[in-house]
């Protein structure tokens, strides 16, 4: 190959682009034309240029070529749940995740004649208890227990048992299984914008990190796993991703922890639809492939039908596809590092960090995560980013296609509904106010079920 081949072009700096695009402008403003806010407050221009940074990107380390297919199942029937899961390893699923209501479920029969060298095994517990996770570590040693006692608090709003009770059996299967969870998917489900979404996630793990005793816990060999839900805006979640770990990686500095985590992907609800439901195949397919090129490395995919269908086989196995499709088809298990190298997702990159750790400092100057939970600002604040996004929603700025813009008139769903798809209220007492999930399509649906002949 000729090395002089581009010799004879003039190098272009980011300001005489900028000329350039002004000039063809014809005198409209560049940036009330070309440049957009998001909800994040980051300014969208229509370059990047290599004059943004004052120096490179380092590489990063993330292994997107070893990315598994994770397939979830909620155990109510142990028979069916084992042979479900033989079932779809033989399908191409590398990763099974079972969901654990109760004790009384046997795991010697959940695991049987399962290959556990051709699947991993990852268990998340409704409940807690130190006995069944000896019980499962047992079995198999290899497992990965989802523990996340600060995560059940958000979600319902109350603590398995109470606060001390929590914390001392959270600290003692940590030494049992030398991992603990951070499900931060809840806080996108619910409306967080993306550097709630990572200051939230920063803070929750900062609590566990606070809670263990460095004499008896050796941080360094603990293996810590974050759950993130991801949304429709690609490159901005390909970036989330990847700011997730730079974060981690800072505050793990500051404990002597282990700087490397998992990250498990799982495509957001937040903007799946009941109408025109075939287009959420489109939004979990680029939200699976944001996951894949940020780094993730578990993607358990969400069927196309979920919000209002029982777990079923077609659906299941449309969203196994997909990403069988993009593994095998697409080949995105090629490179290890897609993403290192576009400025526009680097300077996302930076500016994302920059306004997480300040949010993250924040929060812990005011007497950290779960201290915020107890007064009410966390649960404020996402409704406040909720709120703004359900209003950009309503009025046609954020764009559901099939439900708030280009909807078919002639779809009817009333009769296809076996699961209830809008926000369920159960009045009880709580220790906080819980963080609740909630769609935003949920209201127009509503009011198309109610008119439907």
């Amino acid at each position: 190959m000729n090395n002089k081949l581009f010799d004879g072009f003039n190098r272009v700096s980011s300001k005489q682009w900028k000329q350039k695009i002004q000039f063809d402008l014809k005198g409209a403003d560049y940036n009330n034309t070309l440049i957009f806010k998001t909800n994040e407050d980051i300014d969208v221009k229509p370059f990047y240029h290599a004059d943004d940074f004052d120096e490179l990107p380092n590489i990063s380390n993330t292994k997107a070529s070893q990315w598994k297919i994770c397939q979830s199942i909620f155990v109510a029937d142990v028979e069916k749940s084992n042979l479900k899961a033989i079932d779809i390893i033989e399908r191409g699923a590398e990763s099974i995740k079972f969901i654990i209501p109760s004790e009384t479920i046997s795991i010697d029969h959940l695991i049987e004649n399962i290959n556990t060298n051709a699947a991993h095994l990852h268990f998340e517990l409704l409940f807690l208890s130190e006995d069944y996770i000896k019980l499962i570590k047992k079995q198999i040693p290899e497992a990965r227990i989802h523990t996340d006692v600060i995560g059940n608090l958000t979600k319902t709003g109350n603590w398995f048992e109470n606060f001390n009770d929590d914390f001392k059996a959270f600290s003692s299967i940590i030494k049992q299984t030398r991992s603990f969870n951070i499900d931060a998917s809840l806080y996108q489900n619910a409306g967080a914008n993306m550097t709630q979404q990572l200051a939230y996630s920063l803070a929750h793990a900062n609590e566990y990190l606070n809670a263990l005793d460095e004499t008896e816990t050796n941080l360094q060999s603990l293996d810590i796993t974050f759950n993130i839900s991801v949304g429709t805006h690609y490159f901005f979640e390909i970036a989330k991703l990847k700011v997730l770990r730079k974060l981690w990686k800072t505050l793990a500095f500051e404990y002597k922890a282990n700087p490397n985590c998992n990250i498990i992907a799982t495509p957001t609800k937040r903007n799946k639809t009941l109408y025109d439901y075939n287009t959420n195949m489109l939004r979990t397919t680029t939200e699976c492939m944001s996951a894949i090129l940020g780094g993730a490395n578990t993607i358990d995919n969400l069927p196309y039908d979920a919000i209002y269908h029982k777990s079923n086989e077609f659906g299941e196995r449309i969203a196994r596809n997909q990403l069988l499709v993009l593994k095998h088809e697409s080949y995105f298990d090629k490179v290890n590092n897609p993403s290192d190298g576009s400025y526009y997702i680097e300077s996302i990159t930076n500016q994302l960090s920059e306004k997480a750790l300040d949010l993250f400092k924040n929060i812990e100057e005011h007497g950290g995560f779960l201290n915020q939970l107890k007064s009410g600002t966390i649960q404020r604040k996402i409704k406040e980013s909720a709120s703004k996004e359900q209003q950009q929603f309503d009025k046609g700025e954020e764009v559901l296609l099939g439900t708030n813009k280009h909807p078919n008139g002639n779809d009817k769903m009333k009769n296809e509904l076996e699961l209830y798809p809008f926000i369920k209220t159960n009045p009880r007492k709580t220790l906080i106010e819980p963080i609740i999930e909630k769609r935003l399509s949920e209201h127009l649906e509503q009011k198309r079920l109610k008119n439907e002949n």
